[in-house]
């Protein structure tokens, strides 16, 4: 089961790609910042008994050189037989798409780490037919970034630096820093400064760096996310103190937040309702809603209101 930090961990990549030449600059392997990078289906499941997926596959495009594939995996721990699934993926991305293939495998703890090294042979009697040699990003080659003005200028690196090194002594201070030059970039894009605020908090998790990221995030409570993490918990208590109000305007903003259209006749029956109990399951559901009619489904117990009442 995909939890929120592995995907996290992996949705970086899809989201924001300007990571990749930075990452692949510690990894000594050369790659433009000019090039292109696409997201390509994740799939490579050839029958339907047999599963396969892959957590990111980008297609990448450097101003130098041929296109190339790039399958992502984040690895939280040793999987036994996890590297024959991942040969399987570097054959079967080749052979579809006639791209060469690179494997980068992102790991949170250095024994991970160094599992994941490789080279893994698949061989008999003294012959190799196949090695696997993945590229690793991990503490020992993802920088320690605390310097605020180098974090500014390469956000989303010192973002996986902090993830990399949560259980360090440098952690706190790597995520001290984020903390200040997101306070910055909130003035002149806070779309991004909340993106990279709820990715650390989902992705950290209830460890002890996401308890410290907790608290640095508590300074920020009147930036809505959207997307029920600590900081909308305290939007709730602080700013709308229990009022229908309050919890209908949080609504709004998480539906707004996520992209999820919201005609005016729903607008006008949230904001118009009274019912605390409804307002809070309409909040919860707001978090995950692919469409606003999933957040009056089966309302059971709770009274049918018509546009404009609750």
């Amino acid at each position: 089961m995909v939890t929120s930090a592995h995907e996290g961990m992996h949705r970086i990549f899809q989201e924001r790609p300007e990571i990749l030449a930075p990452v692949f600059g510690v990894l000594g392997v050369p790659l433009s910042a000019k090039a292109t990078v696409d997201a390509v289906t994740a799939d490579v499941t050839e029958t339907r008994p047999l599963e396969r997926r892959v957590d990111t596959v980008l297609r990448v495009g450097p101003s130098d050189g041929e296109d190339f594939l790039l399958a992502i995996e984040a690895q939280s721990g040793k999987v036994e037989g996890k590297e024959w699934s991942w040969a399987y993926y570097i054959g079967y991305l080749q052979a579809k798409y006639k791209l060469p293939v690179l494997l980068l495998v992102v790991c949170q703890n250095r024994a991970t780490a160094k599992w994941a090294a490789g080279p893994f042979d698949c061989g008999t009697r003294g012959w190799t037919a196949l090695r696997t040699y993945p590229l690793v990003a991990g503490p020992d080659n993802l920088p320690v970034i605390t310097d605020v003005r180098t974090v500014a200028k390469n956000l989303p690196l010192a973002v996986l630096s902090a993830l990399a090194h949560a259980r360090s002594r440098q952690g706190n201070a790597i995520l001290e820093a984020i903390g200040i030059a997101l306070q910055e970039l909130l003035e002149t894009d806070p779309a991004t400064a909340k993106y990279f605020f709820d990715f650390l908090e989902v992705t950290l998790g209830k460890t002890p760096a996401g308890e410290k990221w907790k608290a640095i995030m508590s300074t920020f409570v009147s930036y809505f996310p959207g997307r029920g993490t600590v900081r909308e918990t305290a939007y709730l208590e602080g700013k709308a103190e229990g009022k229908a109000e309050g919890k209908a305007e949080a609504i709004l903003s998480v539906l707004e937040a996520r992209g999820v259209p919201v005609p005016d006749s729903v607008r006008e029956r949230i904001s118009s309702c009274t019912d605390l109990d409804a307002l809070t399951l309409w909040f919860d559901r707001s978090l995950t809603a692919a469409a606003v009619e999933d957040l009056f489904a089966e309302d059971k117990g709770l009274p049918r209101a018509e546009p404009g009442k609750a």
